[in-house]
Order: C-alpha cells, then structure tokens, then sequence
C-alpha cells in the first residue's frame, strides 16, 4: 500500500501532532512569498459566487479560453476552512509552478474571505459543487488539457465523493485524482477530532472561523438555522448538527456524516484515484483506513506509518542561507503519481 511512497518522518520531529502544526506553520510562511495568483469570481447557477484562485501566468477568461498547447493543469481542493493561503496550496502550486503546469484552485463558498450569497455554505460531501467547479475547469482549459484533481482533507473527501457519483463518466474531465489526508469515515474522524486534546488543539480553531461566519449567515437569512445553538457549539458534532447538517439538507449530524462519508463506496470509482493517510494522523484514526479489499481496481492506498495530517515533513535545508523545513517531498509524490496515470 505504501510501497510507492517510503516516506518517513525526519526522526527529530516525532508524532503526528509536531508533524502537523509544523509542517502548516513553518509551510505557511516560507512558501506564500513565492506564489503569485490571479484571483477570478465565477458566478454560480444560485445566484452566488465561487472565487477561484490561478497561480500567476494561467490564463484566465480575461485573456484566453485556453491553454496553448494543452497545458498540463493541476485543480487543489482545499481543507475545512483552509484557501490559497494554506501550506499545501502553497507547496501544490509551487510544484505545479515548477513543472509549468497550469494550477487553480476554487475556494468553497465563503472560504476565500467575503460571505457568499446564497443560503448555504459548504460541506465534506458537497460532490455537485466538485463537479460543476471541475466542469468550469475543463471548459475554461480546454479539451486538449490534462487535468488532474487533488483533494486535501475535507475537500479530498467532496473529490473521492464526486468520483463516485460520476461512475465512468468522471474521466471524460479529469485524467486522474488524489485525496490526500482525507476523513474518509467523517464519523470517526469527528469523533477524533473532538476528543482529548484535540479538541483544544484543533476543534477550537476550526470552531473559531466557522461560528464567525455562522454569524454572518444568519445576519444574510434571519431564521435558516438555530444560531445560538451553533454559536454555543464546543464540538464539531455540535456545530454539523446546528449549523452544516440543516443548511444542506441532512436530518443531523449523524445523517450528515453517513452520506457524505466516501468510505463506504470507494469500491465505485472508477477513474485512477490515489487516497494517501499517514497512519498517525491525529485526526483521521488509522483504525478506520480503507483497506484494500475495501477499494477497487482504479484506487491505490497509501499509508505511510508517519506524516501527520497533512504534513509529512522533509528534512532541514541550508541552500538558501536559513534553515528551511523540506515540504515538497508531498507534492512531488502525489504529481508524478498523476503524471503516470495520465500517460
């Protein structure tokens, strides 16, 4: 399962908890200063709005409907409150940037910094709104483009849900996909996510932005959910079931989870899909990884024992004067996954 990856974790920097919160802290700052991006708002079928965010160079609708020669063109899903400013996007676009591919990634409604229109927000299960940001993608590139998806937490979780519902079909947009530390089991995901301290470490500063713009949206439409439940939220099971689960149509959270869960029909996709978990990811228990009995032909696991959520650190660098923490290693591995997928 691992095989194709030997990641393993520098020895100084034990845990999934170090390798999260310093790949994410130490990613944010070092990368954002390389990464340029064109930011493009494209109007959606409710009255809404998604901004999409291109590494600098892409073509956009402003200056060309497609690439030259059929451009190579990577699209980044993001995590539960994450953007273009997050680590990964960062690393993804540097990669991209590096291999002159074309690189974009769509920001979930109300996560590229204004609240959005409509009276909905976003969710781990939301595969329409993968497919519709995916078929913008395609008509914008062109038919001549390869293109690839990547899908990181949550939003790798709304991809392998998408390849699902798609069937045979979701290869006629996109050569390949990757989900990378994706809570495939939202359940127990959540579960984790909400016991111990993680908690403390990492619900809190979830339940931090989302309670913001539960405010806002309930300043939009006075009455579409119980807002004084969802602000009086400590967990994310509390805040789904007050405020994600009625916005988008589930009976609670327990609804919510089962049908947004990709776990259950992986067996269903169909195109090349890469699922990638580290084993001691704090918040994705390993106990509640596919296995691959659990999958089909098209999906390839890998579980590398170490990593974290989303981290998987390198090693330091002196090259540039000052020490930097290696994270391209993520990146790399997951593009030349989809480069031989789509040969």
């Amino acid at each position: 399962m691992g095989s194709d990856w030997r990641y393993a974790a520098p020895l100084w920097l034990p845990g999934g908890d170090a390798q999260t919160i310093i790949s994410a802290l130490w990613g944010r700052h070092l990368a954002r200063s390389r990464v340029l991006w064109r930011r493009e708002r494209w109007a959606t079928t409710d009255a809404d709005f998604i901004d999409a965010d291109w590494l600098g160079g892409t073509p956009s609708a402003s200056v060309g409907p497609t690439f030259a020669g059929g451009q190579t063109t990577l699209v980044l899903f993001h995590g539960l409150e994450g953007s273009s400013s997050s680590h990964y996007a960062q690393t993804f676009a540097l990669e991209a940037q590096q291999r002159h591919w074309g690189f974009v990634l769509p920001h979930f409604r109300g996560c590229s910094g204004p609240i959005n229109l409509a009276p909905r927000a976003y969710h781990s299960g939301d595969y329409e709104e993968i497919g519709w940001m995916l078929q913008r993608v395609r008509a914008q590139v062109g038919p001549a483009c390869t293109l690839y998806a990547v899908g990181v937490s949550l939003g790798g979780n709304a991809l392998l849900r998408w390849a699902q519902e798609a069937g045979s079909a979701a290869r006629r947009t996109v050569s390949a996909v990757a989900a990378v530390s994706a809570p495939l089991d939202l359940r127990a995901a959540g579960d984790a996510i909400d016991s111990g301290r993680n908690r403390w470490l990492y619900a809190q500063l979830f339940l931090r932005t989302m309670k913001r713009k539960a405010r806002s949206k309930a300043q939009q439409f006075p009455g579409l959910f119980d807002l004084p439940r969802a602000l009086a939220a400590q967990t994310l099971r509390e805040f789904d079931n007050a405020f994600t689960a009625p916005l988008h149509g589930f009976a609670g959270v327990e609804d919510y989870w089962r049908r947004a869960s990709a776990k259950p029909k992986l067996a269903a996709i169909e195109l090349p899909a890469l699922i990638l978990n580290a084993r001691n990811d704090p918040l994705v228990p390993a106990s509640c990884l596919p296995q691959p009995d659990e999958v089909g032909a098209a999906v390839t696991l890998w579980q590398p024992g170490s990593g974290g959520h989303v981290g998987f650190p390198g090693q330091i660098s002196w090259r540039s004067g000052r020490p930097e923490l290696q994270l391209q290693g993520l990146p790399q591995a997951v593009c030349n996954w989809l480069m031989v997928q789509g040969a």
